[in-house]
């Protein structure tokens, strides 16, 4: 699982829902690990307001998506505690949400919150008015696993669904009867069909309704860490011949299609996307990445959405980013980018200085830190997470991390 914690089953060091695999029993020290203890200036733009699309920001550190399985069973519902949760990191300047499913066929991990039902969105409603009433901004991010997802969390046994019907060597996590997370091989998905690609789309479009029900301020679709829209982007994973395979327009085509349905269902100014062009995510390799995160963010730039949400592959382990792409995407997409990689004050200040990215996203930082922007203004020392609990479980290691005036 990823809270954006790594691969499915392991927090990223940024944050995205599953994603690549903390190193087992590893403790978040070091600058490659979190934000180290280190104040950010007087002049910081960290702290400075940002407008992003609809919505302003009061600085720019944002909460990362940091899947955490908690949702209520039956049902994948939206709970009291994770309200209590995103209130209490309500003083990020934006906070994106841990994945939530955009339909049944979505779900890849046990217990992952959805958007689809009427007592989600009622679920979610309780999330969003204790953010707003603690003075936060929420976005949800609508996901879609695809492939990486197991037979076992569909009715039926059905199998996952990606764009070509590829062996592929991943695992996703799943609970026992006890309510113990281990670990499962993902089958070999079926290949979707054109009509059943039409029903993906309108299922992103209906999960958009439902988020502005919900009482979300924006929306950002997961595009990237070898989920359903990577694997139809990736010809790693993408072997069709239609209108959704081959050429790289192509391969892009069901991307920016959901995209497009997202901002039909409310309008680009409220959404943003997440994608991860460079690196290995999941079992899909993209070797051709780079490449394909320019286009779409020259795409992205042209419907004027309100942000691109970068995931850099140091997160996982992955090089950093070179500053010659960093120009290159922020040429082909001059609005507001949100970098989420192995950040820490300078990490951040250095970027923003350069015009490179706007804001920060920090995930596993704010596991056990919910006033991480205030610790990084100060330059206070951060709390240490409980690896064990990162994915399921109830309040302990969840809700119980004290704050600095605690």
């Amino acid at each position: 699982m990823t809270a954006d914690f790594g691969d499915a089953s392991h927090i990223s060091r940024s944050g995205t829902g599953p994603g690549p695999p903390a190193r087992p029993g590893a403790v978040l020290r070091g600058n490659a690990e979190r934000p180290q203890p280190v104040a950010a200036t007087v002049t910081s733009r960290l702290f400075q307001p940002l407008t992003v699309g609809a919505v302003e920001l009061p600085h720019r550190v944002v909460m990362a998506p940091l899947t955490r399985m908690r949702a209520t069973q039956p049902g994948d519902v939206p709970n009291e505690l994770m309200a209590e949760y995103y209130a209490q990191r309500a003083g990020a300047g934006l906070l994106i949400t841990e994945g939530t499913q955009i339909s049944p066929q979505g779900k890849g991990y046990a217990d992952t919150p959805g958007i689809y039902s009427d007592e989600q969105v009622a679920g979610w409603r309780v999330v969003t008015d204790a953010v707003h009433a603690a003075g936060g901004r929420i976005a949800p991010q609508l996901w879609h696993t695809g492939r990486v997802s197991h037979d076992s969390l569909h009715e039926g046994g059905a199998l996952p669904v990606s764009a070509s019907a590829i062996p592929f060597r991943n695992r996703t996590s799943l609970k026992d009867a006890d309510g113990n997370v281990y670990r499962a091989d993902c089958p070999t998905p079926h290949a979707l069909t054109v009509e059943e690609i039409a029903g993906v789309v309108e299922d992103y479009r209906r999960a958009t309704r439902n988020a502005r029900e919900a009482g979300f301020d924006l929306a950002e679709i997961h595009g990237a860490h070898g989920y359903l829209l990577h694997q139809f982007l990736s010809a790693d994973s993408n072997q069709r011949t239609d209108e959704y395979g081959g050429s790289l327009e192509n391969r892009a085509r069901l991307m920016l299609e959901v995209l497009d349905a997202v901002i039909d269902a409310w309008d680009a100014e409220h959404v943003g996307i997440r994608i991860s062009p460079i690196g290995s995510f999941n079992g899909l390799e993209d070797p051709e990445g780079a490449e394909a995160g320019l286009y779409l963010a020259e795409q992205f730039a042209r419907r004027g959405i309100a942000f691109l949400h970068l995931s850099e592959p140091d997160w996982a382990g992955g090089p950093e980013l070179t500053d010659e792409y960093r120009k290159e995407l922020r040429a082909a997409f001059p609005g507001v980018i949100i970098g989420a990689g192995a950040y820490d004050v300078a990490k951040a200040e250095r970027l923003l200085d350069a015009g490179f990215i706007d804001a920060a996203a920090f995930g596993r930082a704010y596991i056990a830190n919910p006033d991480l922007p205030e610790r990084l203004r100060t330059g206070a020392a951060l709390n240490e997470p409980d690896q064990a609990t990162f994915y399921g479980g109830g309040a302990k290691g969840y809700t119980d991390y004290p704050a600095l005036e605690d």
